[in-house]
């Protein structure tokens, strides 16, 4: 279903909040993210650094976690702001974690002068591991 202009608009602006939040003590890169569920609920979330960079979270990370704590796994759209004159698209681990609820997601980059680009997480993800299909209750449920 796609999302309209307007909650396109809802997403930047909740993104570019939960960007003032960021703990960025380190990088001075503050990002924020903003999760717009199928149900219509936005779950937002910010980067949060820390002195062992791999305890490090992502906003679009944190974004998503907060909806699954929330009871939420099914997602329509991401926001992703940043203070980068350019667009920042989702790490590796963001587009994994995405991947796992919403592989087609779709995406709303937006930069410090306000500009949107919107493209989509299998476009910048074409082909995610399915490690799904590795679980033991997958290889069992073939076997019969």
């Amino acid at each position: 279903m796609p999302v309209s202009e307007s909650e396109k608009n809802k997403l930047v602006a909740a993104a570019n909040e939960a960007k003032k939040k960021a703990y960025a003590a380190y990088s001075n890169f503050r990002v924020g993210a903003a999760l717009l569920t199928k149900e219509g609920d936005v779950f937002a979330g910010c980067n949060v650094e820390n002195s062992s960079y791999g305890l490090t979270i992502c906003a679009e990370r944190n974004a998503v976690f907060r909806a699954v704590a929330g009871g939420k796994r099914h997602f329509q759209a991401i926001a992703i702001a940043s203070d980068d004159p350019g667009f920042i698209t989702p790490c590796g681990a963001c587009r994994q974690v995405l991947a796992e609820f919403a592989p087609h997601l779709e995406i709303i980059l937006t930069n410090r002068k306000g500009k949107k680009k919107v493209t989509s997480l299998d476009k910048l993800f074409p082909v995610p591991p399915n490690l799904k299909k590795l679980s033991r209750k997958s290889r069992n449920s073939s076997r019969q």
